[in-house]
């Protein structure tokens, strides 16, 4: 067969597809969008956030469909109260990290319970199961609708002074940004302090923390480095971000243009999970300095690689306290949900 009898077929369906998407956008009314990101500084907001509301909607929409979004530090916010503005239609689309929700209801913690992804193919297939719990508990919690789930870099420590495994987070004061986080250091002897990530490079250079918990890349961006001399690599998370919409928004655009936006939102959720396998190696060579740093000038941390029996350590106190603190806290109606759905995933079953 020559090259021209299969290349005319796919360019046939690479054009009508265009014309589609074309047509399509030509079709979309008129909309102007409010969006609340995630960190202004870090670099998923800047290389995916951002640009994605402020040029890719607009272009890909012929213009329809217009964005203003700004990161949560620059307006001030703390996380928390997110859900709550999203409910009184405040916020229109948000992106906000569901562990930070921890205080309206723990279900809100599942994805990125501490050592429950100790991969990112893990995680992502954690986040599918559990996703339409997510769904019904944004709908009923916040009366919002959830459009996408994605990570950050996984989630290590960062520590000012020497650390070679799990066993020495023991009388260390460690920040941790969620419940779950807490309980995991204080089940190795060491006592959790929350704090908002801003407040963290403070709190390493006077003492206030020995340690602190945060993303590869997302440390390396806030200059964790600057503080902190030991990068023990062992993921405990991934800080998964929900990106969400009020309904209250939602439910008066037009279903040309929900559906756009989902579909376009799909694509970026894809592109980010992607990306945060790769900036999770990016972010360990730019603090340490063991290979090229995209971002900038390579620090020089110190890395602590992980041995297999700190993996299996984890693993161990998932199981024995982070999973049944969870299940305690939420009632028998989540373990149910959690069997049902993450359970299999990672070989947990809960009483």
């Amino acid at each position: 067969m020559s090259n021209s009898k299969w290349l005319k077929p796919l360019l046939s369906l690479a054009l009508a597809a265009s014309v589609s998407t074309i047509a399509i956008a030509q079709d979309l009314p008129k909309a102007k969008l409010n969006v609340v990101g995630s960190w202004s500084n870090l670099s998923q907001y800047k290389n995916f956030e951002y640009p994605f509301w402020t040029k890719e909607i607009p272009e890909k929409s012929n213009g329809a469909i217009t964005a203003q979004i700004k990161g949560m530090n620059e307006l001030g916010l703390k996380g928390g109260e997110i859900g709550r503005l999203m409910k009184q239609g405040v916020i229109q689309f948000a992106s906000i990290p569901p562990g930070y929700l921890a205080s309206d209801d723990p279900r809100n913690e599942v994805i990125d319970l501490a050592g429950l992804s100790p991969d990112i193919e893990t995680a992502r297939k954690v986040t599918e199961a559990y996703r339409p719990v997510l769904e019904k508990l944004y709908a009923e919690k916040y009366d919002a609708k959830l459009l996408g789930v994605w990570p950050f870099s996984s989630q290590v420590l960062y520590c000012k002074a020497p650390i070679t495994g799990l066993k020495d987070l023991a009388g260390k004061k460690v920040r941790t940004g969620t419940r779950t986080l807490t309980d995991f250091v204080g089940a190795l002897g060491g006592t959790g302090v929350t704090l908002t990530f801003a407040e963290v490079v403070q709190a390493l250079q006077t003492g206030v923390v020995d340690c602190a918990i945060t993303g590869t890349l997302s440390g390396y961006s806030a200059k964790w480095h600057e503080v902190s001399d030991y990068l023990y690599t062992l993921p405990v998370g991934w800080s998964q971000v929900v990106h969400s919409v009020s309904n209250k928004t939602w439910d008066k655009m037009d279903p040309k243009t929900q559906a756009f936006l989902q579909k376009e939102i799909k694509g970026l959720e894809d592109r980010i999970w992607i990306a945060a396998d790769k900036e999770t190696t990016e972010g360990i060579a730019c603090n340490t300095g063991n290979a090229p740093c995209p971002y900038g000038a390579p620090a020089k941390m110190q890395v602590v690689e992980f041995l297999d029996a700190d993996r299996k350590a984890l693993h161990t106190l998932l199981e024995n306290v982070v999973v049944k603190s969870w299940s305690k806290r939420c009632g028998p109606a989540c373990s149910a949900d959690f069997n049902e759905t993450v359970g299999p995933v990672v070989g947990i079953t809960l009483p």
